[in-house]
């Protein structure tokens, strides 16, 4: 948690904040003159092929995923298969979270 002092500074502040600063343009100028930012989206596929083949090499000789998938396909219900779903579904929801944080404004 933050300093209670550093909340009433903040607090503070933004009371009697009254606008931006009149600086003539100048940080106008300066960022069109930055270059424009980078994506440096190689470090997130990286990770989630490593981490998808390390899962997969872990799960792959484990009887309960193969009797989950095949009572996943067959229509059947059973601990296995709801285990898979489960997990299906969580790792689809951790993915659209990731998703949505990565493209929230900052």
């Amino acid at each position: 948690m933050s300093d209670p002092r550093q909340r009433d500074l903040d607090t503070l502040l933004r009371r009697e904040f009254e606008g931006p600063v009149a600086d003539g343009g100048f940080s106008d100028r300066v960022m069109r003159q930055l270059p424009p930012r980078r994506s440096r989206r190689w470090p997130l596929w990286l990770g989630l092929s490593a981490g998808a083949s390390a899962a997969g090499l872990a799960l792959a000789r484990t009887p309960l995923l193969r009797t989950g998938w095949q009572d996943w396909l067959a229509g059947q219900f059973s601990a296995a298969g709801i285990g898979l779903w489960l997990m299906a579904m969580g790792v689809a929801w951790l993915a659209a979270a990731w998703a949505l944080s990565a493209a929230a404004p900052r």
